[in-house]
């Protein structure tokens, strides 16, 4: 089940403004408190590294339409499933509303719970109300970009539909992804269980082999029939 999240917050700086400084991704850690890293993969790429609710998650979002001083939407394409638009409205010479709409995917029971509590949407809340302090203390843009990109027709506001070749990906960065790596590579190394090189410790799938075992045996092409050493013939 996907949620959607609807937040906008009104900045006393000038439009073009707050639109150039959206436009600089790399530093939305600077305001964003969920977000560790986000890089800038070309014009209409994003890689991004967040956690949220203590699940480390990442994934690439790809920039379906932006049009400068008023919109930018995306769609992942990779990891975490999630989509939606930010758009810009004058509301005076030196004031601008920024409106966030999201749509995203919740991953596995910790995020379900954390979506029942509305900690994304408590974050993204405090993430505009930040953004907001952050330009106003500025007073100016830290860069811009002021090209625009489009899919063809124009894209209203993206939802999960938008991002379907990352579903099925959670996105997982850290322990839990260096777990699911580790189990992967255990299972490799048991297609090799019971053999091992003279002159090379056991594989750590080697039963019945340890490194002391064979230790006498290392670099002694004479100790094959040595308790724990084993030759393998095929290489």
């Amino acid at each position: 089940m996907t949620t959607k999240v609807e937040k906008s917050v009104v900045v006393d700086v000038p439009l073009s403004t707050v639109y150039n400084q959206w436009t600089q991704f790399e530093e939305f850690p600077r305001f964003m408190g969920a977000v560790e890293k986000v890089t800038q993969l070309g014009d209409d790429r994003l890689e991004w590294v967040a956690e949220m609710g203590g699940v480390r998650r990442q994934w690439v979002a790809k920039i379906l339409e932006q049009v400068p001083d008023h919109k930018v939407a995306w769609a992942a394409v990779e990891g975490a499933t999630n989509a939606g638009a930010v758009t810009f409205t004058e509301l005076g010479p030196a004031r601008t509303e920024v409106h966030l709409s999201l749509e995203y995917e919740p991953e596995g029971v910790v995020e379900k719970v954390g979506d029942l509590l509305k900690i994304v949407e408590h974050q993204a809340e405090a993430d505009l109300e930040n953004f907001a302090r952050f330009i106003e203390d500025e007073g100016r843009a830290t860069g811009a970009w002021r090209g625009s990109i489009s899919e063809g027709a124009t894209v209203t506001t993206p939802g999960v539909a938008d991002a379907a070749s990352s579903w099925g990906d959670s996105g997982k960065v850290g322990d839990d992804a260096e777990r699911e790596a580790s189990f992967r590579d255990s299972d490799r190394r048991a297609d090799l269980t019971g053999t091992t090189t003279v002159g090379e410790p056991p594989l750590p799938g080697d039963h019945g082999l340890n490194p002391t075992d064979a230790a006498s045996g290392f670099g002694d092409e004479d100790a094959s029939s040595e308790p724990g050493v084993v030759r393998r013939d095929d290489r």
